[in-house]
């Protein structure tokens, strides 16, 4: 009976209760794309980080935490003969990070290392570097930009000489964008040092000792991580502010969730006035009435949360056709549920104030109503 009653209630007004949908479906997508895009991103940088081939990393003095690299700052000459000495440790390679369009990072490589390291670039056009201002970049970077080899592009914090892309790759490997070390050096004012240096181990059960002994002999001063333990670090809990953010964005969530169905809610009352009065009169207790809203309230609540996730697809196909080097995006279906529950106590909220004032109507009056 309640059932029926709420449903016919929702055809009724079709158009109210489509915008009602949409209105509550708009944060849902907001927080399923925020957590797909922190998500994404962190895995897209794990992904980077271990294709590689390395096992340790040391990073100079001035990067005091994962997510802050440092500049150029390391003498290239004298950590890798110092590292390519070291026992157990079979390959060394410096590198130079440069932001360019947040969040995108240009890496400046010695590519015979990179090679040697990673094991294989994964040409899918074109090959290495042919001249200084050549440039690599990887699959999801040459989408995002419609380049392809022999191409030249302007690339904004790079300098004005435009470079020409050499090579596109695979993803998956440093970064999406590799230029020559010496040329980046030279950019950044910064010849013959490196922002930070990989280092590959015979096996993987010597790291820990290794970099016990490179703690040892660096000081505090020089980070020294697995690459294990860096991609560990690399979660939505250590990234400052971010899951505040999240959180303040499930807030929003609530209370639109709370403010679309109260407004609905509350005009559907005053639009089915004669019809409490009738459902009242009838016998129906105010529990029965309060009950009808509430039901209404859930179903406007589930069908919003659907819509949302539905878009939440569509999100992440713009963003895949756009810029997929810049916002990689995952769907996390957990967090389905977890949106969903979020939208189900907003829209419980929003649905009191109306289902008590429909219950206390007097069905006298309501039944006056015009």
């Amino acid at each position: 009976m309640t059932a029926k009653l709420v449903i016919e209630n929702l055809k009724h007004k079709p158009m109210r209760s489509l915008l009602s949908f949409l209105l509550i479906g708009v944060p849902v997508t907001l927080i399923l794309t925020l957590v797909g895009l922190s998500h994404g991103m962190l895995e897209d940088s794990h992904e980077r980080a271990r294709g590689i081939g390395a096992d340790i990393i040391v990073r100079g003095t001035n990067a005091n935490s994962v997510l802050n690299a440092s500049g150029a700052t390391l003498s290239e000459k004298k950590f890798l003969e110092l590292f390519e000495k070291w026992p157990h440790v079979t390959q060394a390679m410096g590198v130079v990070l440069h932001p360019i369009e947040f969040p995108l990072i240009v890496n400046g490589v010695d590519l015979p290392r990179l090679m040697a390291m990673s094991g294989d670039l994964h040409f899918l056009s074109g090959g290495p570097f042919q001249q200084p201002n050549d440039m690599i970049v990887d699959q999801y970077y040459a989408a995002q930009k419609k380049v392809k080899v022999g191409d030249t592009i302007h690339i904004t914090g790079l300098g004005s000489t435009p470079w020409r892309i050499s090579g596109i790759i695979q993803g998956g490997i440093l970064a999406h964008v590799l230029v020559p070390l010496p040329v980046l050096q030279d950019l950044d004012s910064a010849t013959g040092k490196v922002s930070q240096i990989y280092l590959k181990v015979d096996d993987p059960k010597n790291t820990q000792s290794v970099i016990a002994a490179l703690k040892e002999k660096l000081g505090s001063a020089y980070p020294v991580w697995s690459l294990e333990e860096m991609t560990s670090m690399l979660s939505v809990n250590n990234i400052q502010g971010l899951k505040a953010f999240i959180y303040v964005i499930m807030g929003v969530g609530v209370v639109i969730g709370f403010a679309v169905v109260c407004l609905s809610m509350y005009m559907s009352v005053l639009q089915r006035t004669r019809e409490i009065g009738i459902l009242k009169s009838l016998g129906g207790s105010k529990a029965f009435i309060l009950r009808i809203i509430l039901a209404e309230a859930m179903i406007l609540g589930l069908g919003g949360t659907t819509l949302g996730v539905i878009m939440s697809f569509g999100a992440q196909w713009l963003i895949r056709t756009f810029v997929p080097a810049s916002l990689p995006m995952q769907i996390v279906p957990i967090w389905w549920l977890i949106a969903g529950a979020i939208t189900l106590v907003g829209a419980g909220l929003g649905s009191v104030y109306p289902g008590l004032s429909a219950a206390r109507h007097d069905p006298i009056e309501a039944l006056a109503y015009e």
